[in-house]
């Protein structure tokens, strides 16, 4: 009883110069371009844009940058996003320190200015 897998009979290949080649381990010939049976929203968010734009017939090198600029861009976003949630956070601190420091050193001008403001703001 023999239980291995019959061997592999590779075929040889006589070249156009008279060389001989294995033929098992030639890779396919080229079919053109290969088509994924599959929706686009079912791949990763950067594999869609690369199956969107190679299905619009962009090159392989436009997608190899938006790939490489895509998180870079992104980034950028977010670093752009931070640096101004901190400015508005930093305005609103310095917003409440002027309000205490009018309110608590200006008297009765304070207090009245104050009032006005919280009326405005009610108003809106």
């Amino acid at each position: 009883m023999n239980h291995l897998p019959e061997p592999v009979r590779p075929t040889v290949v006589q070249l156009p110069d008279g060389t001989h080649v294995y033929a098992e381990n030639l890779p396919a010939p080229y079919a053109g371009p290969q088509v994924v049976h599959q929706h686009i929203h079912q791949a990763a968010p950067d594999k869609t844009v690369q199956r969107m734009a190679l299905g619009s017939g962009v090159g392989a090198g436009a997608v190899a940058a938006g790939v490489y600029f895509g998180p870079l861009l992104i980034g950028a976003l977010t670093a752009i996003a931070a640096n101004i949630a901190f400015l508005a956070f930093l305005a609103l601190v310095l917003g409440w320190v002027v309000h205490t420091v009018v309110k608590s050193i200006g008297g009765d001008a304070g207090a009245a200015a104050v009032k006005n403001v919280r009326k405005a703001r009610r108003r809106r």
